[in-house]
């Protein structure tokens, strides 16, 4: 099928279909795809956290909730280290498997690394595809380890942080940033020993209020969604001008860094042809038509 085809097939409930136009949007087709899309709205929810936090078994109840609200729910699973679409984090699909028969369910694996543009590139173009297809609301799950988190919370509102009880998850999540990005603080397995002290240090560190839940138990789900609704109805357009700003700021440094003059400008600056400043100048120049 051609893209045109292939939308009307996804619209019409064909996950196949959708996953195809994922593919295209991941590669050099992008541009392909986008070009027949209208711009529609949509909700992205971010979800993020150290490893074994919880994430996914988190994600799979607020499917669930949102489910319940006759909610369209996408799942991105974002993993900026696999060179394979619908690789390593598919795995993940087992604790999503109440919801793998649902048609109005979609979970993905984006494997971003080697594809156009990264990461930063390719997330929005995959939320206005799924946003175009009729879908409610977009799930990012990303692994917690820095820059994808940062890229991640230029598009979602709020991004949520998924840590354990004890202080090595809260630790190391300061350490790759991911306080600064939350919005909103779980502490996930909030039934273990030390969830009481790890919630009062959280509060502590960031001034957020920290929200427990037991995910596999379905306890904290309800409070968990009205935290996140909550947030949703405080937006601003002052903060969404923020978030659109540091998601254009992030896309230009992408295509900086591919620049095909980058690498020569470096190597004037090493020779002592240019200075540092020099170079930026230039590399920020328009190119200058031949017409000129």
């Amino acid at each position: 099928m051609d893209i045109p085809e292939l939308i009307t097939a996804a619209r019409s409930g064909s996950v196949r279909a959708a996953g195809r136009l994922l593919s295209l949007v991941e590669n050099a087709h992008r541009t392909e795809v986008l070009a027949v899309l209208d711009q529609v709205p949509t909700r992205v929810i971010g979800v993020t956290g150290p490893p074994g936090a919880g994430k996914s078994t988190t994600i799979a109840v607020l499917v669930a909730g949102y489910r319940e609200r006759g909610l369209r729910v996408a799942v991105l699973a974002v993993d900026p280290s696999s060179p394979y679409s619908g690789g390593a984090l598919l795995g993940d699909r087992i604790r999503m498997a109440a919801h793998i028969n649902d048609p109005d369910v979609l979970i993905r694996s984006v494997a971003t690394r080697g594809h156009l543009g990264g990461l930063a590139a390719v997330v929005p173009a995959a939320i206005r595809l799924l946003a175009a297809l009729g879908y409610d609301l977009i799930m990012l799950e990303t692994v917690g380890v820095g820059q994808s988190e940062i890229e991640i919370a230029a598009v979602a509102d709020p991004t949520v942080v998924i840590l354990n009880p004890g202080a090595g998850d809260a630790i190391q999540a300061a350490k790759a940033g991911l306080l600064e990005v939350a919005d909103i603080i779980v502490v996930n397995k909030a039934d273990r020993a030390g969830a009481e002290q790890t919630v009062r240090e959280l509060h502590i560190e960031t001034g957020l209020p920290i929200h427990t839940l037991v995910a596999s138990r379905g306890r904290g789900v309800a409070e968990l969604i009205e935290a996140i609704e909550a947030h949703h109805r405080a937006d601003s357009t002052a903060r969404r001008t923020a978030r659109a700003r540091a998601q254009i700021l992030s896309l230009a440094q992408t295509r900086l860094r591919a620049h095909q003059d980058l690498d020569e400008l470096a190597a004037a600056v090493v020779a002592g042809r240019h200075d540092p400043y020099a170079a930026a100048e230039l590399l920020l120049r328009p190119p200058v038509s031949c017409h000129e």
